[in-house]
């Protein structure tokens, strides 16, 4: 991730007429650490859930929690440790997270909780460079990152969409939303394909998009078999007066990453491996130098010119693709302004943290009238909070219509 940051830094010099410097751009995370903020409702609300096993978590006691309990929501949350790594950092430059005294730092403190990582592990780790995956849908072509991510199943779920005519359909209707969820059925058929290195080019072929789309019935749903993933993600985006766009996400995966503050550096560490397969033959099999599958895609739609019409993201990791779907239909087959886009409902397939039933989760702002009707497709439906955290919580932003975040 640091080493993201660096690379995004330098091009933005290079090609973006950036000015910003490395060292000003930290200076304010510095302080956010060192002078502290107030903790919020969400920190409280996820420190709380985690209750029955956060106490024993490395670091967590003393930084996250005041002798094994919830630091209450308001408190100022100071981290020390963390405003001496971005201190390094700034003096430093980017690469001493992963060569320098931080890497000396972090390796000593996994190595204490029992993590096998050692000083060529970190001296290894660099960001790549990727062309993007890209689909044309309604006059626009949709950017994603490409594998390991799954921004691959967000087209295929628009590129399955494309093969219906969507306008005798009105927009968060039971017939828009039964067609959404069993695009993202069969697209999530295809995700377990998706990992570095694997041959997935023919997923977004127009046979084999023609193909799922033909195996949609517009009167009866199918069943939904995957599991759920929770995750914990940020969604960051931005487009300045030139024109140039920038969508990102960055996640520890899982709400508290792995568990573990790694000791003396304040830094939560991430949980991306448990991505990784032990089965033998399986594509996100465990192999060294790999990366695990990810759940990140941010995206960038462009216009018939070319350039970019807005960016979008959202967290939710398993859940990224069923709220892009929705969101980006709703722009772009029906128009709709940002903020309208975003207020609408939206669904959850399968299992969440909160209900362990393979259930179609459609929020209650829906109507009575299109949950009953979804029932009748065969989807067996839980209606949720009008608005849930549940759903995403989507940002996005355009040239001309400005920044919206998303009401959840």
């Amino acid at each position: 991730m640091v080493d993201g940051w660096a690379e995004a830094l330098d091009y933005a010099h290079v090609h973006l007429g950036g000015r910003a410097s490395w060292q000003s751009l930290l200076a304010q995370a510095f302080a956010l650490a060192w002078d502290g903020f107030a903790v919020t409702s969400s920190q409280g609300y996820w420190t709380d859930f985690r209750a029955p096993e956060i106490a024993d978590w490395p670091g967590f006691d003393g930084l996250f929690l005041q002798n094994g309990a919830s630091l209450p929501v308001g408190h100022l949350l100071q981290q020390p440790d963390l405003a001496c790594v971005f201190a390094k950092l700034i003096d430093n430059g980017p690469r001493d997270f992963y060569e320098g005294a931080v890497a000396a730092r972090i390796i000593a403190g996994l190595q204490e909780t029992g993590a096998i990582i050692g000083a060529d592990d970190l001296r290894q780790t660099r960001s790549r460079w990727a062309a993007p995956v890209s689909l044309g849908y309604r006059g626009h072509r949709l950017l994603s990152s490409p594998p390991p991510t799954q921004g691959l199943t967000t087209l295929q779920i628009m590129g399955i969409l494309a093969q219906f005519d969507l306008a005798d359909i009105a927009p968060s209707s039971a017939a828009h939303f039964h067609l959404c969820v069993e695009a993202v059925k069969r697209a999530f058929e295809d995700r377990g394909r998706i990992a570095d290195g694997a041959a997935v080019d023919d997923l977004l072929a127009p046979d084999h998009l023609g193909a799922r789309a033909a195996d949609i019935s517009t009167q009866q749903a199918m069943a939904w078999p995957h599991p759920w993933q929770h995750g914990d993600t940020v969604f960051l985006g931005a487009i300045d007066a030139m024109g140039n766009a920038a969508s990102m996400l960055q996640s520890t995966f899982y709400d508290w990453g792995s568990g573990v503050v790694v000791p003396g550096t304040g830094i939560i560490w991430q949980n991306r491996g448990a991505a990784f397969s032990f089965q033998p033959g399986h594509p996100n099999m465990f192999r060294p130098g790999k990366l695990p599958f990810y759940t990140l895609n941010p995206g960038i739609a462009l216009d018939d010119a070319g350039r970019p019409a807005f960016v979008y993201g959202t967290q939710g990791a398993d859940g990224q693709p069923q709220t892009l779907a929705m969101l980006l239909s709703l722009l772009l087959d029906y128009g709709l302004p940002p903020d309208q886009a975003l207020a609408a409902p939206r669904f959850l397939l399968g299992r969440t943290f909160s209900d362990q039933r393979d259930s179609l989760k459609v929020e209650g702002h829906a109507g009575d009238a299109v949950i009953a009707q979804l029932k009748t497709l065969g989807h067996q439906v839980s209606a949720i909070a009008p608005l849930s955290p549940l759903a995403g919580q989507a940002g996005v932003i355009s040239p001309t219509l400005g920044g919206h975040h998303d009401p959840r």
